[in-house]
């Protein structure tokens, strides 16, 4: 029989990209996300040769645990992977309660229903480096947990129910915390295609707080590659950092995208205040996960840029029409 995964969040960028992944290899996907699939420029998983099979099921880890629950012990799913969040880190200071109904609660209730599958392999939870604040230096998986946004806290409590019932029920899970992911199909309002549209577009782009805040970017193909290998190699209780081995701030990042484009950044940027609880740095070190799974990122920031600069062009007309700010779904 086939191996086959169900994947929640199937219709974020890190899921459809991870769902492309799974189907490229030759394993079966049943995505699960709340909302309808959006325009075929933001799902990877319809670009590639498909080997795997897909089949999709719009259905909200709020309203709909029930049904997503009956789908899982129809098909006698092994491996899960929980994408499925409220991810947008400032805007979680306007509706907070939306961000722990989702983030908490129902990630909870849902952690409650699958540890009861007894054909369940593996869970695999997408978490955020976000639970650690803002930090100095690299930190490892055992970090403490500092969050300063409400998007962090209810991240973390998520996190360690997990944990909690890894201790209490041997819960076969398996947990990542990536850096920030870039690619081909992410969210216009993200920083690396929000920045190439406006450039291509003549529109201004604001930095919060001059961009001074440093990240490391890693491409989402990577980051797929290495949520394959967790997922079927990795220590169950175990969680598992996905980076590279450099930071840049927003700021050089923008500026590294406009010389690629031919555009003088000081004819786009405008420099605005900082978000509340924003962290100025964070820095992962993935050592465990380089030498337990002999992984390895592949694709360098430039030739990731060149990617994503190539998809918002071939897609410019379409992209143009779709929104290109965050707008929040309770």
């Amino acid at each position: 029989m086939a191996m086959k995964f169900a994947v929640l969040g199937s219709n974020s960028f890190s899921g459809a990209s991870f769902c492309a992944h799974l189907i490229e290899t030759g394993i079966d996907v049943i995505g699960i996300s709340r909302s309808v699939e959006p325009h075929d420029a933001f799902l990877p998983y319809k670009w590639v040769q498909s080997r795997g099979s897909f089949s999709f099921h719009q259905l909200d880890l709020n309203n709909d645990l029930d049904k997503i629950i009956d789908i899982i012990k129809s098909e006698k799913i092994e491996f899960i992977v929980n994408f499925a969040s409220q991810s947008m880190v400032g805007e979680s200071w306007q509706n907070p309660g939306d961000w722990f109904r989702t983030n908490t609660l129902s990630t909870v209730l849902l952690h409650d229903e699958l540890r009861k599958l007894d054909f369940l392999k593996r869970y695999v939870h997408i978490s955020t480096p976000e639970v650690y604040g803002n930090t100095s230096g690299s930190v490892n998986e055992q970090h403490a947990f500092n969050p300063s946004t409400p998007y962090a806290v209810s991240r973390a409590a998520g996190d360690m129910n997990l944990i909690s019932f890894y201790k209490a029920y041997k819960f076969p899970f398996v947990m990542t915390r990536a850096a920030n992911v870039y690619g081909p199909g992410q969210q216009l309002y993200r920083i690396i295609p929000r920045t190439i549209l406006f450039a291509l577009t003549g529109q201004k782009l604001q930095l919060h707080g001059g961009g001074s805040s440093e990240r490391s970017f890693i491409h989402i193909n990577d980051v797929s590659n290495a949520t394959l290998k967790i997922a079927l190699e990795g220590e169950v209780g175990e969680c598992y950092h996905i980076s590279t081995n450099s930071l840049i701030s927003i700021r050089n990042l923008v500026e590294k995208i406009c010389q690629t484009l031919s555009i003088n950044p000081e004819d786009m940027i405008e420099v605005v205040g900082e978000r509340q609880g924003k962290d100025q740095t964070y820095s992962l070190n993935d050592t465990k996960l380089r030498k337990t799974l002999s992984w390895n990122d592949e694709i360098d920031l430039d030739t990731g840029i060149h990617q994503t600069v190539n998809w918002v062009k071939d897609n410019l007309k379409e992209l143009i029409k779709q929104p290109q700010s965050y707008i929040h779904k309770p």
